[in-house]
């Protein structure tokens, strides 16, 4: 749309957006976004949860955050600051990373006759309940100060949205939390709140976050020594969770023990928040089925 203007409208967009800047506010109608529910395949029309909400906003929006996000992932990325193993959405980065890095586990393991427990765990609604007083919090402990604080701060306040069913829209709800939904910035800031889990998981777990995708995994010939140590990796989960207001699902969460070994049943008694995590033969992680 922007290609198409004429370079005196262009000339008016930059001084808009240079003034946006300089005042640190995001304009308030740049903070409602239009929600369109899209049936999800298989599923029963007359539950609200079977929809997949997409969120629709500004066009002058997002070109003004892709600006400002490659502002803020220069500043992330040269000071070193993000996780190393957090693959999503960063340059030379992509979920191949994790994916080879897992199948590399997996397979030392069937040669080393030894057992791989992994969980993989389901984080839910996660961009809707990231904190956002938290996510300022851990933009600040990054030294970011100035106009790039104050402008996130705008950016995340007041958020309204409507939703929309044919020609029909319902009136304006308040967005009290969260990162907003289809908004350029909301990506990196997700991944700024995500950057404190490595601190939970100790030295002896592999683990593997891609944005709200999140894999450990213990390998060990003892069968006992991988449930205990992935159960310490849980519990601390568990806690980081609650201290950035996260929530892990129990019912979604799975885990999965790869091995070789023939004439051992293994079924991992793991728990979260005293509910059991089931145990399956396989999952899909990243678009790629894994099976024991």
């Amino acid at each position: 749309m922007l290609t198409h203007l004429l370079p005196s409208t262009l000339d008016i967009v930059l001084f808009l957006f240079n003034r946006i800047w300089q005042e640190s506010t995001f304009p308030s109608l740049w903070r409602v976004a239009t929600v369109i529910p899209l049936l999800k395949p298989g599923k029963d029309a007359l539950c609200a949860t079977s929809y997949r909400p997409i969120a629709l906003t500004s066009c002058l929006s997002k070109t003004l955050e892709r600006v400002l996000n490659k502002r803020l992932v220069f500043f992330l990325e040269k000071e070193n600051i993000l996780d190393k193993y957090q693959c999503g959405f960063r340059s030379s980065r992509s979920t191949i990373d994790h994916l080879v890095r897992l199948e590399t586990t997996i397979r030392e393991v069937f040669v080393n006759k030894q057992y791989c427990m992994s969980v993989f765990f389901d984080l839910e609604k996660a961009y809707d309940t990231a904190w956002r007083h938290g996510i300022l919090q851990d933009l600040y402990s990054f030294g970011i100060r100035g106009r790039m604080l104050a402008f996130v701060k705008s950016y995340l306040g007041m958020r309204t949205f409507r939703v929309k069913l044919g020609t029909t829209y319902s009136r304006e709800f308040c967005q009290e939390n969260g990162v907003p939904q289809g908004g350029v910035l909301s990506v990196t800031l997700f991944i700024v709140k995500m950057n404190s889990i490595a601190r939970a998981i100790p030295p002896s777990v592999q683990y593997s976050p891609y944005v709200d995708d999140i894999q450990i995994s213990v390998s060990s010939c003892n069968l006992a020594l991988c449930e205990r140590r992935v159960q310490l990796a849980i519990n601390n989960l568990v806690k980081w969770a609650d201290q950035n207001g996260f929530s892990f699902s129990p019912e979604k969460t799975v885990s999965v023990c790869f091995s070789r070994l023939r004439g051992t049943s293994v079924q991992p008694s793991l728990t979260m928040r005293s509910a059991s995590i089931p145990t399956k033969p396989e999952h899909k992680f990243l678009g790629l089925i894994f099976d024991s």
